[in-house]
């Protein structure tokens, strides 16, 4: 029979005593000769590093002069009327998309993007490994993401998008005076059909649909067939946020060359949204 005890909280009864070692095991206080403590030494460089940061801020905004343009005149409008550089990126991508999409469906892609990122990683390390490679596509996909596409069209909105925001090489003086006589087509004008028209909307429709079924099922199916372990713990669904999201991400640099190459316009045309 159990033995029952009595305590000053109530009784309670044990079932069963299992030899070895406790589950539960207290983690070990001691630092080891390879290990540093993150205090102090790891803040106290974070924190002087903040400081010389902040000293030559200060300075260097003393030193020298912001480069403020004349005061604003509401007669006349500057050529060409740039947003803050930290929008350039989003006024930019207006060159190639409806507004709808490069100023409200874009950055709400990128935010979904970010807020399930915890909830499509798979890795069982978790937090603190951030090494190539522990988390290889995660880095390249940011770095593609950041430093390629969003950085490159803060570089061309400042540097290359003149007068009339038209495209000036850093060698070219901008002319206030300078037309560019461009004709831009569809999709479906390729091909001789009017892109208004249902032919010419079912066209673009079924290509940029098939964009996104072929780059999903042909990867999940290399993967399946390769018996990946990645995808299993992935499973379909979060497999086809993590798609769609990477899908949406090529397709911005893929209709930037279609359009500063072949003058592609829009691959979809409809009464209510253009892409």
């Amino acid at each position: 029979m159990p033995d029952k005890k009595e305590t000053a909280q109530g009784r309670y009864r044990a079932l069963a005593y299992v030899k070895g070692e406790s589950f539960a095991k207290e983690k070990d206080v001691d630092v080891s000769e390879g290990e540093l403590q993150t205090w102090p030494y790891l803040v106290r460089k974070e924190f002087l590093a903040a400081i010389i940061v902040t000293i030559i801020l200060m300075v260097w905004s003393l030193t020298l002069d912001a480069p403020l343009e004349e005061p604003a005149n509401r007669t006349l409008t500057p050529n060409p009327a740039k947003a803050p550089w930290y929008f350039l990126g989003l006024q930019e991508m207006l060159v190639y998309f409806d507004p709808w999409i490069a100023g409200v469906m874009f950055p709400t892609l990128i935010i979904m993007g970010l807020m399930v990122i915890p909830y499509v990683d798979v890795n069982p390390k978790g937090n603190g490994y951030y090494t190539f490679k522990e988390r290889w596509f995660a880095i390249l996909t940011f770095c593609f993401g950041f430093h390629i596409l969003w950085v490159i069209l803060i570089i061309v909105g400042v540097f290359m998008r003149g007068s009339g925001w038209l495209w000036f090489w850093p060698w070219q003086e901008w002319d206030p005076h300078r037309i560019v006589a461009e004709t831009n087509y569809d999709l479906s004008q390729f091909f001789g059909i009017d892109s208004k028209s249902f032919l010419g909307s079912a066209i673009g429709g079924f290509v940029v649909i098939s964009f996104y079924v072929v780059g999903t099922a042909v990867p999940y199916a290399i993967m399946k067939m390769r018996k990946s372990v990645l995808l299993e713990k992935l499973g379909i669904i979060r497999y086809s946020i993590v798609a769609f999201l990477f899908l949406s991400m090529c397709g911005l640099p893929i209709k930037m060359f279609l359009r500063l190459v072949f003058h592609l316009k829009y691959l979809w045309v409809t009464p209510w949204f253009n892409i």
